[in-house]
C-alpha cells in the first residue's frame, strides 16, 4: 500500500495514499483500534459534520473570515458537501472510544474536506495547502463545540425522519385495532388473573394512549436539543470566533434542514454537560417501556393457541420450532422486547457517561451520542417491524373470548352492589370450589334469583359503553 507523509503538531505520519485524512485521523486509527467495526461512526453523525462544515465554511467567507480564493472556497464547501451526502463515509474510520470530546473525528472531517478539496482545486490528495484543516476546515471552531452541535444535529434528523414516523405509524395501526375490536367484550385480567370485564378496544386503545404519552415527553425533550452549541469554541467564551459565527451557522443550519436549530442560550453550559441529551435518552426508555407493554400484552394473549389464552391470533410469518412442527411463535413481540432491553442498556451508558462533566467541558460525548443514535435506530426499526409484521395482522378469536368471559368468576363483582360484598364473595367462592357457573352458585346461594342475576349480570354494561374513536 503506497503511502504519503502528513503532519501535524506532533510531527511526520504515513498515511495510506488512497485516503483525504491527515495525521491526526491516523494517530487515531492506530492508538484507538477499540470495539471496531461496530463502534465507528455511522452516516447521521457524518452527514451532520458535513453539513455543519459546509455552513461554517459558507458563514465564515460572508464574515470575511477566510482567506481563500472563490475557486478554493468553492472546493472546500464542495468537499463538505460529499461528506454530508454520503460520498466519502469510507474516509471516516475512527471509533467512539477516542478522546471523550471527540477531537479526532472533528479532525478527521477537518482533514477530509481540507484534502478533498485540495484536489478539487489541483492540487493533489491530502495535505494543508491551499485549504488547511485548522485554519480553514475549523475557522472559529472548536471540537468542544463542534462534536455536541453535531450530535444535536445527528439526533434530531433521526427522531424527526425515522422515529416519529415508525411511532406514528404503528399508533395509527392501533388505533385503528381499538375501533375494529370496541364491540369485543372480554374477560379483564389484573395481577395475571382475572378480573372485571372490559371491551377489545378499550384495552387496545390504552396501548394507543400510552404511546401518545410517551411521544409526548419525547418532544418534550428534544426541545432543548435544538439549541446548538457552535460559537462557543473552546470553553463557551467564542475565542478565537467571529462574534456572529455562531449565531449565524444555527440559523443557516434552521434554514437547511427545515428544523427550529438557534444558537444555544448558554455557551458554557453547552459544552460542560450533556444533561440534555440524558433527559432525551429517559424519554426513549419511556419511549421503549411503552413498547415493551404494547408486545408484552400481544404475547399473552396470543399465548396458545389452545393450552394459553389465545384470545388473539398473530401472524404465522415463520415455523416457530425447529423439532415442533406446526409452531407458531410470537417472534415479533419477543424481538422488540429484545429492542426494549438494549434501549434501556443504552440509556443506563448515557446516565452514566452523562455525569462525566468536569469544569467547562464534557467528556464521554461520544459514547453518549452512540448509544442514543442507536436506541432511536432500534426503536424505528423495531416499531415498524412489529407494526407490518404483527400488529397490522392481529385478529380477535372472538369465540375464545366468548368462552372465558362466560367462565369469568369476577362477573360476581356486578352482584356486590345489590346482596353486598361478602355474600358476592362467597358466590364466587361456592361457584370456584363447586366448579359451577357463577350463575348456579348465585341461584343456588339463595341470595338471589335467576332473574335478578340476569338483569344485575350483563358483562358488556359492565365494560362500558364503547368510546370514541382513539384518533379523534
Amino acid at each position: 500500500m503506497s503511502k504519503r507523509v502528513e503532519r501535524d503538531s506532533l510531527g511526520p505520519v504515513n498515511v495510506p495514499e488512497e485516503h483525504y485524512w491527515g495525521a491526526q485521523t491516523q494517530r487515531s486509527i492506530e492508538h484507538f483500534d477499540i470495539g471496531r467495526p461496530g463502534f465507528v461512526w455511522g452516516r447521521p453523525v457524518i452527514a451532520a459534520l458535513g453539513l455543519l462544515k459546509a455552513t461554517a465554511a459558507e458563514v465564515n467567507a460572508e464574515l470575511g473570515e477566510l482567506d481563500l480564493d472563490a475557486d478554493v472556497l468553492a472546493a472546500l464547501v464542495s468537499a463538505a458537501r460529499e461528506v454530508q451526502e454520503g460520498r466519502l463515509d469510507a474516509e471516516f474510520p475512527l471509533v467512539v472510544f477516542q478522546t471523550g470530546s471527540g477531537t479526532q473525528t472533528n479532525m478527521n472531517a477537518n482533514e477530509v474536506i481540507a484534502g478533498r478539496a485540495n484536489e478539487l482545486a489541483g492540487h493533489g490528495r491530502g495535505g494543508r495547502e491551499p485549504v488547511h484543516p485548522n485554519d480553514h476546515v475549523n475557522r472559529g471552531q472548536s471540537s468542544n463545540d463542534v462534536i455536541p452541535t453535531v450530535v444535536h444535529l445527528a439526533v434530531v434528523d433521526r427522531i424527526e425522519h425515522t422515529l416519529y414516523p415508525a411511532l406514528d405509524q404503528l399508533r395509527d395501526t392501533l388505533a385503528d385495532a381499538a375501533v375494529r375490536f370496541e364491540p369485543i367484550v372480554m374477560v379483564g385480567r389484573t395481577h395475571l388473573q382475572d378480573a372485571a370485564p372490559i371491551r377489545l378496544g378499550h384495552a387496545v386503545g390504552a396501548w394507543v394512549t400510552q404511546l401518545d404519552h410517551a411521544m409526548a415527553g419525547l418532544r418534550r425533550a428534544l426541545l432543548p436539543i435544538y439549541g446548538l452549541a457552535i460559537g462557543g469554541t473552546a470553553v463557551g467564551t467564542g475565542l478565537n470566533a467571529h462574534p456572529d459565527f455562531g449565531t449565524r451557522v444555527a440559523e443557516r443550519l434552521a434554514e437547511q434542514t427545515g428544523m427550529p436549530f438557534h444558537q444555544a442560550d448558554d455557551l458554557p453550559a453547552a459544552l460542560a454537560s450533556r444533561d440534555d441529551l440524558v433527559t432525551l435518552s429517559g424519554t426513549l426508555r419511556t419511549v421503549a417501556i411503552a413498547l415493551y407493554k404494547i408486545a408484552n400484552d400481544v404475547r399473552w394473549l396470543a399465548s396458545g393457541p389452545r393450552a394459553g389464552l389465545g384470545e388473539l391470533r398473530i401472524p404465522a410469518n415463520e415455523p416457530g420450532s425447529s423439532i415442533m412442527p406446526g409452531k407458531v411463535n410470537p417472534t415479533q413481540a419477543e424481538a422488540l422486547r429484545m429492542v426494549v432491553a438494549r434501549v434501556v442498556g443504552n440509556d443506563a451508558t448515557v446516565a452514566f457517561a452523562g455525569a462525566q462533566g468536569a469544569f467547562q467541558l464534557h467528556v464521554d460525548t461520544p459514547v453518549i451520542a452512540h448509544a442514543i443514535l442507536e436506541s432511536i435506530e432500534l426503536l424505528a426499526d423495531g416499531a415498524v417491524s412489529f407494526d407490518v409484521h404483527c400488529a397490522r395482522g392481529l385478529e380477535a378469536d372472538e369465540e375464545r373470548i366468548a368462552a372465558h368471559l362466560g367462565q369469568n368468576l369476577m362477573l360476581v363483582t356486578a352482584l356486590a352492589p345489590h346482596i353486598g360484598y361478602d355474600h358476592a364473595a362467597a358466590i364466587a367462592h361456592q361457584a370456584l370450589v363447586d366448579n359451577i357457573s357463577l350463575r348456579d352458585a348465585a341461584v343456588g346461594s339463595g341470595a338471589l334469583t335467576g332473574t335478578q342475576y340476569d338483569s344485575w349480570v350483563d358483562p358488556a354494561a359492565m365494560a362500558g359503553p364503547p368510546r370514541n374513536d382513539p384518533t379523534d
